[in-house]
């Protein structure tokens, strides 16, 4: 049978963390002892402190059966050290009464700034937390201005000096607040779990981080803030973005919008130049340059076709000329032949001609007129008479 809601208060012994991260002890009072164990899953919300032999503490959990022994065994959910049971009550009280009346409602939390110039920090001015905030607010970006309220954190009447911090950084209108401390016990942290702390939170205009404690440590504080950081070292990581980061992204982004903007000015520049030659493609003035530059072409070509066939009527020339004269008469006539003509007519025999007639001798120089004397025959030998 398994029971379950237990709260068994006792005394440890035989502590022993399990390399497998889980949790085996003894719980033992006067009358009997029981053995416990706390899985790993479960430490982070219900265990606040190094446990040990011979703590006196308050298990809460259900009763099991580990089968190998048939043996009952505490299967711890929560181990509070005994005498902070009461102020965890009062913790889950208050808790439960500000969630049902609406101030940790989600929607409600205000957005942090993401570029802050001014920071509000409620914590004390000595200890660990403020030169933990101060370091890292110095190394992130050292032009946010850090403002100061020095509260007490803890003991007597510290809730009522976080909440004046809170009051009078809201009405700075800063960017951001943080409030916070180092870690410690429930009763350590105990102002950051009083409800006007939670109300002061709740009422400010001023977005607020909560960083209170360790890790594993959650105050009322945290649930009211708008946003939750671990430890006071993160809340202002969180609320101070790194410096260098930005200027690195802002770089990488201006690389990249410069490539963008290149690579569109060259896709633009392209089509220009694109445009550009078809438009002048189609100008009248274009147009009329290149036909004029045809026209060019086409009279040195017509200017050297007909060169060369000038040149070849020239060489014909030249052929049927040398022709002309070999086969011409008068080209035969010199070294004291002539050409003879009676009437007009040439002279081809003797027969043809009779003294007393007259004849033109022409030779290549010129031709003269002559009246025949006598005709010799080769044949018949002296004939005709003399003028």
């Amino acid at each position: 049978m398994l029971l379950s809601g237990l709260y068994l208060k006792g005394e440890t012994s035989n502590v022993k963390y399990h390399s497998s991260g889980h949790i085996y002890f003894d719980l033992k009072d006067a009358s009997g002892k029981i053995k416990c164990a706390m899985f790993r899953g479960k430490q982070a919300a219900g265990l606040k402190f190094r446990m040990k032999d011979g703590q006196s503490v308050i298990v809460g959990g259900n009763i099991s059966v580990y089968e190998r022994d048939g043996a009952y065994q505490m299967c711890a959910n929560e181990i509070l050290l005994d005498g902070t049971g009461d102020l965890y009550a009062e913790y889950e009280r208050l808790k439960q009464k500000l969630y049902e009346e609406g101030l940790f409602e989600f929607e409600l939390k205000k957005e942090i700034p993401k570029y802050p110039k001014a920071v509000g920090i409620v914590t004390a001015s000595t200890g660990a937390a403020i030169q933990d905030i101060m370091n890292i607010a110095k190394r992130r970006n050292p032009y946010v201005q850090l403002i100061l309220y020095p509260a007490k954190v803890q003991g007597e009447g510290a809730a009522q000096t976080i909440v004046k911090g809170i009051e009078i950084l809201d009405r700075m209108g800063l960017d951001t607040i943080i409030i916070g401390r180092g870690g410690g016990s429930i009763e350590d942290l105990w102002a950051f779990n009083e409800e006007c702390v939670a109300r002061a939170i709740y009422a400010a205009k001023t977005p607020i981080i909560s960083g209170t404690g360790h890790e594993v440590d959650t105050t009322i504080a945290d649930y009211a803030a708008d946003l939750r950081a671990p430890t006071p070292s993160a809340a202002c990581e969180l609320a101070i973005p790194d410096y260098m980061e930005q200027v690195r992204r802002k770089e990488e982004l201006l690389r990249l919008m410069e490539g963008v903007l290149d690579r569109k000015y060259q896709m633009i520049l392209s089509r220009y130049q694109h445009y550009q030659s078809l438009l002048a493609s189609k100008n009248p003035v274009t147009k009329l340059a290149y036909q004029s530059q045809y026209l060019d072409e086409l009279s040195d070509r017509l200017t050297r076709s007909m060169k060369q066939r000038l040149q070849q009527y020239k060489n014909q020339l030249l052929v049927l000329t040398t022709r002309l004269h070999a086969a011409s008469p008068t080209a035969k006539l010199v070294n004291g032949y002539g050409y003879l003509e009676r009437d007009g007519e040439p002279v081809s025999s003797l027969k043809e001609v009779h003294a007393g007639d007259q004849v033109k001798i022409t030779i290549h120089d010129g031709s003269m007129i002559t009246r025949v004397e006598r005709v010799e025959r080769a044949d018949e030998g002296e004939c005709g008479g003399k003028d």
